[in-house]
């Protein structure tokens, strides 16, 4: 990957179908997200079609897959598919897994495997979908491993497009994705590298918090376009925290088209600009 020639790298994308046609989501909760988020034409592009359009677009891009099979039944698109089309595309994409952190021993085994064999950089967990508390100690062994192999822990935090209008929210709840959660994992894990991700509504300022005070925690702007991001937002991102925030998409619920035409209105400083679109991702994730 040349970093120099990249106009941005997104942090925040999804691997939502597999190229057999499975897809990541349960088929109720994959249609009600669409129509939460306005999504247009197509919703499940395969890794390698999701490489050929940030290669067009000249950006690289973290691809995962959300596994929360014990809470919803639904096996996950598999991580080692994902993986490999990464392989294949190392110019463009970058490889998280997605970790199911109530498969216990399995789970350390699986992400450790993954690192060795398939050169993962990090793992995403949606603490909502999978029904848990990220500070739950059943998780800690997974963290213990993510922190030893220098590996980067993304936390969905905030409300969740994932079963909005669905009578009952489809059984989920926003409780498990309050950003302090991930302030006791951050504490007890100081080496660990943290991504809060999306703006956390409503809990935008314990995100802002959390933060400013954890040395390694980061925030990624994905989910929301920024012309609907809060001011305490803007502004912890021009000071504060200019080295920590990371230009995320959500794609493909978000265009990354979408979210960069609304940044170029928003009041950013300049100088801050570059951090979020790249440099302070490419740092991050150990590219340069």
């Amino acid at each position: 990957m040349n970093v120099a020639e990249l106009t941005a790298i997104d942090v925040h994308t999804h691997a939502e179908v597999s190229e057999s046609g499975h897809t990541a989501l349960p088929p109720e909760l994959n249609e009600a997200s669409a129509g939460y988020f306005n999504v247009q034409g197509a919703r499940t592009p395969t890794v390698p079609e999701l490489a050929r359009y940030y290669r067009e677009r000249n950006m690289a891009a973290v691809v995962f897959t959300v596994d929360a099979e014990t809470a919803t039944g639904h096996p996950p698109v598999p991580n080692e598919e994902v993986a490999r089309a990464c392989a294949d595309n190392p110019d463009v994409l970058i490889p998280f897994a997605g970790i199911d952190p109530w498969k216990g021993k399995e789970a350390v085994r699986q992400v450790r495997r993954l690192a060795d064999e398939h050169g993962i950089r990090g793992v995403k967990f949606h603490p909502s979908l999978q029904a848990f508390f990220p500070n739950d100690h059943a998780a800690y062994g997974l963290y213990e491993a993510l922190q030893e192999l220098g590996l980067v822990a993304l936390f969905h935090t905030g409300q969740t497009g994932i079963g909005a209008r669905v009578r009952g929210g489809g059984g989920i709840r926003l409780k498990y994705s309050n950003p302090m959660y991930v302030d006791d994992v951050a504490a007890d894990f100081p080496e660990l590298r943290i991504i809060l991700a999306h703006p956390s509504f409503p809990w935008q300022d314990e995100a802002l918090a959390v933060a400013t005070h954890k040395p390694l925690v980061h925030i990624d702007l994905s989910g929301w376009s920024p012309k609907y991001f809060p001011p305490q937002l803007v502004r912890y991102a021009n000071s504060l925290l200019k080295d920590k925030m990371l230009f995320g998409s959500d794609f493909p619920v978000l265009t990354p088209d979408r979210w960069l035409a609304d940044f170029a209105a928003l009041d950013i400083k300049p100088e801050v600009r570059p951090l979020i679109l790249k440099d302070n991702a490419a740092r991050l994730l150990g590219l340069t």
